[in-house]
């Protein structure tokens, strides 16, 4: 059995680093709670998911913050400078170095993402070499590779609507095999926030937990 690694990429909530397009429709200090909710929520929900769980966190000096946020349910190693698509890959490549046979990368803008998904991650790279999961907004919520890393991450238009259509087109080889999730959202402004809480409201109502307790406390205290 290969060993299977789950990458958590996070940022520290830190007031004016985070959540920017949250920020501008709110305040700088708000989005800095939400994403400290998201980190929380995400920390618990997928501390049984893979063999092997790592936490990619920035800054190289929030190590101790996020020590005492992940609780030993995480391995912790700072992320590589560069953009978004270096840090990526040089974590697949450390990972798979270390004895990976298979890598899923998830961030921290889809605290209600179904565990379900990460797990047909997994499994679909026991015969894809990458699997995707799209985002509603043009990226992806969820990258996987076993074995290698394609070249998917360098000249990317991180941050844009295009980043999924990019990425597969970085996908040359016909003999690369691609496997692809459902789509999920990102919340990354506040019609995002307000449609997540919408979201949460609904599966209350439905008699249904979302399991993100410290995202679903801000909803209820505080509509912006």
């Amino acid at each position: 059995m290969t060993t299977r690694v789950l990458g958590l990429f996070a940022k520290w909530p830190e007031p004016g680093r985070v959540k920017t397009r949250l920020a501008a429709g709110t305040s700088s200090a708000w989005a800095a709670d939400v994403a400290l909710a998201f980190l929380r929520d995400l920390v618990r929900r997928l501390g049984v998911v893979g063999d092997r769980r790592v936490l990619a966190f920035a800054p190289p000096d929030a190590r101790p913050l996020f020590a005492d946020a992940v609780g030993g349910s995480f391995a912790l190693v700072p992320q590589q400078d560069g953009d978004l698509g270096r840090r990526l890959s040089s974590f697949f490549n450390d990972q798979f170095a270390a004895g990976a046979g298979s890598v899923v990368v998830l961030g921290t803008d889809s605290p209600t993402l179904p565990l379900t998904f990460v797990d047909q991650a997994f499994t679909a790279l026991a015969e894809a070499d990458m699997v995707l999961g799209p985002a509603t907004d043009g990226g992806y919520y969820l990258v996987g590779c076993r074995r290698g890393v394609p070249p998917i991450f360098d000249g990317i238009s991180w941050g844009g609507s295009t980043v999924l259509a990019e990425t597969v087109a970085r996908l040359a080889n016909p003999a690369s095999r691609l496997a692809l999730l459902p789509p999920w959202y990102d919340v990354d402004t506040l019609d995002d926030w307000r449609m997540l809480c919408g979201h949460l409201a609904a599966l209350r109502r439905a008699g249904l937990d979302p399991g993100v307790p410290d995202t679903e406390a801000l909803c209820q205290a505080s509509q912006p």
